[in-house]
């Protein structure tokens, strides 16, 4: 790269033309020195090694005019944000890395005698106050972190960006803006026009591998009653007033919204207010319009806190058990009384699912409770349909156009939580995870641009 010779180009073109036009002629001079000197023999080549060379180029116009500017040296003293006075300390050099690639900047540096801090003014002004970042990598890494791994992250930078950033770091940043938007969520709710007559509110759970100082001392499902993970909780918002061929409910595209973490719904005697989870809930409900839609429909397993949570806070809402996790709970029954592939069993299975579709519950109570004595699994589930007996009238829900299954919620729980959270190897605190989880919502929800200018306008 001839760094020199490039500097007087953009300088020569830069008074004809201005920063881009100069940049322009640059890039076209190196382009068809590395053609002429045959190191790219194809377009692909060429390609990369422009986009490489452009890059490179406008970072070092942008550091030059910008390190040639010293009006961020704004007098021999400046305010301290620890409220004394911090003195002019000369310039100071730093590498940040950036959309362009490294940065290295020369800026005015203020030291306060009072805290023993320093900052640098033109840091601030660009956003890039501790850290070594630019707002715009940072927003690289946001977005990529929310999709894939730290490493995967690291990688994918390197590869499409050409930046190198390791993937703790990757962490460490991810992590800071997933707690970012984790407070903006709490101070920031915007409702959003709710102009479809039906919305859906599921709710659902899933376990998040654990480190093993977040477990101690919890019950959970391995062989000696301990845990291995820490469930999150998961809310997703949508609408459906399309269908398919056969009549059904289908997901408007770009509806979901997701909010989750692991929080507790559970609520103590002491408590004054709802617990954290259910204030998440209720912030993404009204987020939604979910109060001002003409039909509120709660869809959930049938875990007792999601009916719970529904009866106290939107008691007039329709109740629908999800039908599929309803029949699941049948063939696990059949197993348990005939076996495991058992011909008589599915057939049972079957027929309690062919009453189950035809809204006759009764009868699928009745059949559960004729085993109660002998099976365990039979009498827990007659007590799983009686208490959701209402809930299950699916004939009646169809009639009236209404989703009965919540693939949406369990497809929150795979792709919100799952697909990044579950990833092999992986063992989260629940800081982490919910940092993450904060991220992927905000992306998945396509509120992540909102965040951003929110964040962009703050630092201004």
């Amino acid at each position: 790269m001839r760094c020199e010779a490039g500097r007087g180009q953009a300088g020569r073109a830069g008074k004809k033309g201005g920063l881009g036009s100069a940049i322009a002629a640059e890039v076209e001079a190196e382009v068809e020195r590395l053609i002429g000197a045959g190191v790219v023999e194809d377009f692909q080549a060429i390609e990369t090694e422009a986009r490489r060379v452009a890059l490179q180029i406008m970072g070092q116009a942008i550091a030059h005019r910008l390190n040639a500017d010293h009006s961020d040296a704004r007098g021999p003293h400046l305010p301290c944000a620890c409220g004394g006075e911090a003195r002019f300390a000369g310039r100071r050099r730093k590498t940040f890395t950036t959309a362009l690639g490294p940065l290295t900047l020369e800026r005015a540096w203020y030291h306060c005698d009072s805290c023993h801090n320093g900052f640098s003014p033109r840091d601030r002004a660009l956003g890039m106050e501790d850290t070594f970042l630019s707002p715009a990598a940072l927003r690289m890494i946001g977005i990529a972190a929310a999709r894939t791994s730290f490493e995967g992250t690291s990688a994918l930078l390197r590869e499409l960006a050409g930046l190198s950033v390791a993937p703790k770091t990757v962490e460490r940043h991810a992590e800071a803006l997933g707690r970012e938007i984790a407070g903006d969520e709490y101070r920031v709710i915007e409702p959003e026009p709710c102009d479809t007559s039906t919305l859906y509110l599921g709710l659902d759970g899933t376990g998040v591998p654990a480190r093993k100082t977040e477990v101690v001392g919890r019950e959970g499902k391995q062989p000696d009653g301990s845990a291995k993970t820490r469930e999150a909780k998961i809310a997703v918002v949508w609408s459906a007033e399309t269908a398919d061929k056969d009549g059904c409910p289908v997901r408007d595209p770009g509806s979901a919204t997701y909010n989750a973490a692991i929080e507790t719904i559970a609520t103590r005697d002491t408590d004054t207010e709802p617990p954290p989870f259910a204030r998440r809930v209720l912030r993404e409900a009204e987020r939604r319009g979910f109060d001002t839609a003409q039909r509120r429909v709660i869809l959930g397993d049938g875990a007792p806190w999601i009916w719970n949570f529904a009866d106290e806070h939107f008691p007039d809402a329709i109740q629908i058990v999800d039908i599929f996790h309803a029949k699941g709970h049948l063939f696990e029954v059949a197993k348990a009384i005939y076996g495991i592939g058992s011909e008589i069993g599915g057939r049972w299975a079957r027929k309690r699912r062919e009453e189950l579709d035809e809204g006759r519950v009764d009868e699928v109570i009745d059949a559960l409770r004729s085993y109660a004595e002998t099976c365990e699994e039979a009498r827990k589930n007659a007590e799983y349909f009686s208490s959701n007996r209402e809930r299950m009238n699916y004939p009646k829900f169809k009639a009236m156009g209404l989703c009965v299954a919540s693939g949406v919620v369990e497809g929150g729980c795979k792709n919100i939580v799952g697909a990044r959270l579950k990833q092999g190897g992986m063992r989260w605190t629940v800081n982490g995870a919910n940092a993450i989880i904060a991220l992927r919502c905000a992306v998945e929800s396509n509120r992540f641009d909102d965040f951003w200018e929110r964040r962009a306008g703050a630092n201004a």
